[in-house]
């Protein structure tokens, strides 16, 4: 069984935030009609260009589990 990495208090919550900002930043960039664009890689095939803030957020998976929580919650919640 993986050992599991415990936070407390503000360590955990400035972690979690980061991660909040992160999705938000890149989300934010396509809304409304002077929205812009966003390019997406993944590890096959072409770069992919979009104005869907969806398609944005559901690419963005983070390095550190506790900024990757933070925007999990963000992208069940929208």
């Amino acid at each position: 069984m993986a050992a599991k990495i415990v936070q407390f208090n503000t360590d955990a919550r400035d972690k979690m935030l980061r991660g909040v900002n992160v999705l938000a930043n890149a989300v934010k960039v396509t809304l409304g009609p002077k929205g812009r664009n966003v390019v997406i890689q993944k590890s096959f095939g072409a770069p992919r260009s979009t104005k869907d803030g969806v398609s944005v957020a559901k690419e963005i998976e983070l390095e550190d589990a506790f900024e990757n929580m933070g925007a999990q919650m963000i992208r069940e919640v929208a």
